[in-house]
């Protein structure tokens, strides 16, 4: 996945709580080729009317917002079903972190597994800057290296991400790849271990003369 350490740009508010997966991306576009891209997916069924026409009253398709790289959200956002699918249509259209007051449990791990940055802050405090977004504009700043979010008044808040998540996602790694760059360690911790306890250690396999297995005595 793709690394991220720090940006600003754009905020969009989207107003809502219990936003779920279906209204992010519908369910019958889950079965498109992820080649193509999913960020024409992304709030389908609000963004566009049947005719395929944007609606101009829907935030993201509003010009002060359509650059917006940053959402704002309310309280359980993401929840619903499983839908991996519903991060990568933020992702493919270019949403790099979204700050809610918190996220539906599978939405918000599947964020952190692909590398888009989940921010929970304050519900109200949050509430106060989608309401400044509507009115005035502006752009936030989500800072993964230091956890703080600058947002538009320019008041600094810090976050929390679990620290292995927060490596991964700084490195652009998955759970497997980052643990793999840990590999000298992990070796030299079980030689250390089996010297001590070298009973533990699998004994290797001898097939023998008569093809049957006999252990060799470590």
């Amino acid at each position: 996945m793709k690394a991220f350490t720090r940006a600003t740009s754009i905020a969009v508010p989207i107003d809502g709580i219990n936003v779920n997966t279906d209204q992010i991306i519908p369910a019958r576009f889950l079965k498109a080729s992820r080649a193509a891209g999913y960020g024409g997916f992304l709030f389908h069924d609000l963004r566009f009317d049947g005719e395929g026409a944007p609606r101009p009253d829907f935030v993201l398709n509003m010009p002060a917002f359509r650059d917006g790289r940053i959402l704002v959200v309310d309280a359980n956002y993401g929840c619903g079903s499983s839908r991996e699918g519903a991060v990568y249509a933020h992702q493919d259209y270019g949403i790099v972190a979204i700050l809610a007051p918190s996220f539906g449990d599978i939405f918000y791990n599947n964020c952190l597994k692909n590398g888009l940055v989940p921010v929970v802050l304050d519900g109200g405090v949050l509430a106060e800057t989608r309401r400044h977004l509507h009115l005035k504009g502006g752009e936030i700043t989500v800072d993964l290296e230091a956890l703080e979010a600058t947002l538009p008044d320019g008041a600094r808040h810090r976050f929390e991400i679990e620290p292995f998540w927060r490596e991964c996602i700084l490195k652009g790694l998955d759970e497997i790849s980052l643990t793999s760059t840990y590999e000298p360690q992990i070796r030299a911790f079980e030689d250390a271990y089996h010297a001590q306890v070298p009973w533990v250690r699998k004994p290797e396999v001898d097939l023998g003369r008569e093809g049957h297995e006999d252990r060799k005595v470590p």
